[in-house]
């Protein structure tokens, strides 16, 4: 079963969140694509999420999530101590997204916006779909 999670591919917190990921993620389990791109919007399609979304989202299988339920079941897969954040999903998730949307709004304004998607390193570049 697939794990893609797509991003904001132009949002230097995003691609900052993608490069830490890869690095807590020793088994090479998540795969990547920009929402930006073609697959990316296709995914989206498909799992009937509105193609203007700019929220981090998580593809597994056949299900998908968004927002602060899409980065706590990344977490879950994660190294310690990351994986101990997933308990938190325990929260509402209209709760837990106010956090999220906090820093979803700002985040361009607190990290800054490329002017074109992330290009993966050749050591890395099988882990992003084209």
């Amino acid at each position: 079963m697939e794990k893609i999670i797509l991003f904001d591919g132009v949002c230097n917190f995003c691609v900052g969140s993608v490069q830490f990921i890869i690095k807590r993620d020793p088994k090479g389990m998540y795969k990547f694509a920009s929402l930006q791109s073609e697959i990316g919007q296709a995914l989206l399609q498909k799992h009937q999420i509105p193609s203007t979304t700019d929220s981090f989202v998580f593809v597994d299988g056949e299900k998908s999530f968004v927002k602060s339920s899409a980065a706590l079941r990344v977490c879950k897969n994660l190294k310690l101590p990351w994986k101990l954040l997933f308990p938190l999903i325990v929260i509402p998730r209209p709760i837990r997204d106010v956090v999220y949307e906090i820093i979803a709004r700002n985040r361009y304004k607190w990290f800054g916006k490329k002017q074109e998607c992330m290009l993966p390193s050749p050591d890395i570049r099988s882990r992003f779909l084209q």
